[in-house]
């Protein structure tokens, strides 16, 4: 541990990491494969549910403060937190999934949102500026560097795109040892500002944007988090760890380097 109890790994805790990552992100790409206008969002989880048993991993999401799903399922205005249930996805929905796992005791985190057949060219581009985001906080990440450098690189990459909305209550995190830990990462920053960022450290990098207000609601179940002028919304998610020689996106199939070549980062993965 160091600077309010921020947690540093090892190399060997990191490539156990590695392994979590791997699960979650596979199981990402079965829901992008299969989702389809006309299932419902509990069919999403189902296969989730499957996908991580079948890699030998448990969820980090099922039971969390009495979450019931293994997925997070959040369709058009939802912006996180969406609970799985009987709601039919229609042709031209975007659905966020969020998705965690745990192996030998540590986690993977990771988020994409998918559009669902055609959407409009306004909403392609929130999913496209919204991954992109991601990546360049991402690749703001290094070591000796501060959480605000991250938050800096989301929000003057957002604004570079167009009049988006960077949702502020909620943020990234630390990830190891628990799905969240210490530091926040804050999706808005200034250069130099926040925690201290270490070799040995893994974050998850998630910024969520809408195509309206920065500003949300919290529905009745007590999870669903809405944009509270109703406007579509996006959300992407990588775990990252930091190391001495570059970073390496943990639930990244590649690691992240094509990524992180494309911008200029270091690519430290295996």
């Amino acid at each position: 541990m160091f600077d309010r109890g921020i947690e540093l790994k090892t190399p060997a805790q990191l490539r156990v990491m590695r392994e979590a990552g791997l699960v979650v992100a596979h199981t990402l790409a079965r829901l992008r494969d299969q989702v389809a206008a006309g299932m419902t969002t509990a069919d999403l989880d189902a296969i989730a549910r499957a996908a991580i048993a079948e890699m030998g991993a448990t969820s980090n999401f099922l039971g969390y403060h009495g979450f019931p799903g293994v997925i997070c399922t959040s369709v058009n205005d939802e912006v996180v937190h969406g609970i799985p249930g009987d709601r039919v996805i229609a042709d031209g929905d975007v659905v966020s999934i969020d998705c965690g796992a745990v192996v030998d005791g540590w986690h993977g985190d990771s988020a994409v949102t998918v559009a669902v057949g055609e959407v409009p060219e306004r909403v392609q581009d929130l999913l496209r500026v919204t991954e992109q985001a991601m990546w360049h906080g991402v690749s703001a990440a290094h070591d000796g560097g501060r959480v605000g450098d991250v938050g800096h690189a989301v929000q003057t990459y957002v604004a570079s795109q167009g009049e988006y909305g960077i949702v502020t209550g909620y943020t990234g995190h630390g990830i190891g040892t628990a799905m969240h830990q210490p530091p926040d990462v804050p999706n808005v920053g200034r250069p130099g500002k926040g925690a201290r960022l270490k070799a040995g450290m893994a974050i998850a990098v998630e910024p969520m944007i809408t195509l309206g207000t920065s500003q949300t609601r919290t529905l009745e179940d007590d999870w669903t988090v809405v944009s509270l002028d109703g406007s579509w919304a996006a959300h992407f998610e990588h775990s990252v760890a930091i190391t001495a020689d570059g970073l390496w996106v943990l639930t990244a199939p590649d690691g992240g380097r094509a990524a992180l070549e494309a911008l200029g980062a270091p690519y430290a993965g295996d």
